[in-house]
Parts: structure tokens; C-alpha cells; sequence
């Protein structure tokens, strides 16, 4: 009989300890929302939204300064059932944790944009669309020459194509390499290295500021 006692008490402490670690880990995650989710930014948002940051890649700041923005980077949230990510061209298209995202930024600023008619275009078939057009890009490189084709991608021809082929929304107007400030030594400097003596004028571009100024966005979170 005491053996028998003895044995539930150990299978309680065990079980009790295995809850308090679980209530431990538990806990320290929700901190971790609730520390993000201050001002109820999480409420906010909504599949499809687009994010933009200042990037602290190496490239950030001749990005910068060729488009006279600090937001050089961007990317398309979306709500999974593991949480929420942003599905962006990094090293290569992947989708992150909205955290870790966030934290790649200088000073963990960030601003998040809506299309304005977002009931009537980002139905539930069109976001379907969406992710399955963003899936065609999962696992393609970084576009380092910045070429429209889609062998390569870049954040920022990310974002443009997944809304005009899913949405027919164009967010911005392509423009040409040769529309950028592209006078600045740093950008030179970076445009020397990347193509050469055959720097590729003529290209269309959409820049991460271009979407970001595009009239048919709306701001609905910037800390």
C-alpha cells in the first residue's frame, strides 16, 4: 500500500512540475505578444496588408539614397494558423515571423499600409490567389541586378507583382534605373559593383517607396 502511495505521489510531482514548466513557457510567450501588441497593433491588421521598414542590410543605404526614402524594404502579412508572417524577398522568398521581421529594422520602426477598398478587393478568393501566386516565388533568390524578369525577385517587384496578378491593382508605376538618384557615391558605388560598365538603364524598377507613396494605399499602423 505505502509503495502504491508512493508512486502516485511521484507521478503527481511530475506531472505538476511538467504543467509549471508549460505554464512557464506559456507565460513568457504571451509577454512576448503582449509587449508587440501594445497598442492593440495586432488587432489591426489583416491578411494582405503590406509592411515596410528601414532595412539594416548592406545594400539599405544605397537603396536609400537612390530613391530619397528611409523605407527600404517591404513585405505582405499574412495570418496563418502558426501565426503571423511576412512573406518577403530576402536572401530568398520566404515567409518570417512578424517578430523577427520587426526586429530587423533599424530601431524597430515600421509602417504598415492597406489598399483603401480592402473589403471589396482582398475577398477570400483573392487572398487564395494571392498566397498562390507568392508560393510560385517561395524559395527564388534575392534579385541582387534588379531585372524584371521573374527568375529573380526583389522585395519590393515581390509585393508590385503579387497584387497586379491577383488583384489587376498595379501599386505604383514602374519607373527606370536611370529615374533614381543614382549621382550619390555610395550609389555608384553599388551600381559599379553589381553590373559593371553595363549598367542597365532602361530596366524597369518599382522601388519600395513607390508603393509605399502609391494613392491607393491607406496607413493604418506606424509606431
Amino acid at each position: 500500500m505505502k509503495k502504491r502511495l508512493l508512486r502516485v505521489l511521484i507521478i503527481v510531482v511530475v506531472v505538476y512540475s511538467f504543467l509549471m514548466v508549460w505554464r512557464s513557457g506559456s507565460n513568457h510567450a504571451s509577454e512576448g505578444d503582449k509587449k508587440l501588441n501594445q497598442t492593440g497593433f495586432l488587432e489591426i491588421l489583416r491578411d494582405g496588408d503590406i509592411i515596410f521598414h528601414e532595412s539594416l542590410s548592406q545594400q539599405s543605404k544605397a537603396i536609400q539614397l537612390a530613391t530619397e526614402s528611409p523605407y527600404s524594404h517591404c513585405g505582405i502579412i499574412y495570418k496563418t494558423n502558426k501565426g503571423l508572417f511576412v512573406l518577403e524577398a530576402i536572401q530568398t522568398v520566404e515567409l518570417t515571423p512578424l517578430k523577427q521581421w520587426i526586429a530587423r529594422g533599424a530601431n524597430g520602426h515600421f509602417v504598415v499600409k492597406r489598399i483603401k477598398n480592402a473589403n471589396e478587393v482582398l475577398t477570400a478568393d483573392c487572398l487564395i490567389k494571392m498566397k498562390e501566386i507568392g508560393n510560385r516565388f517561395k524559395g527564388k533568390a534575392y534579385d541582387l541586378t534588379f531585372e524584371w524578369s521573374d527568375d529573380k525577385i526583389y522585395c519590393s517587384e515581390l509585393v508590385w507583382k503579387i497584387y497586379e496578378r491577383a488583384t489587376g491593382v498595379k501599386l505604383g508605376d514602374l519607373q527606370r534605373l536611370s529615374d533614381f538618384n543614382i549621382n550619390h557615391q555610395a550609389v555608384k558605388e553599388k551600381m559599379d559593383e553589381r553590373y559593371g560598365n553595363a549598367i542597365p538603364f532602361d530596366e524597369p524598377v518599382i522601388a519600395p517607396v513607390t508603393i509605399f507613396n502609391s494613392h491607393l494605399l491607406e496607413t493604418v499602423y506606424s509606431n
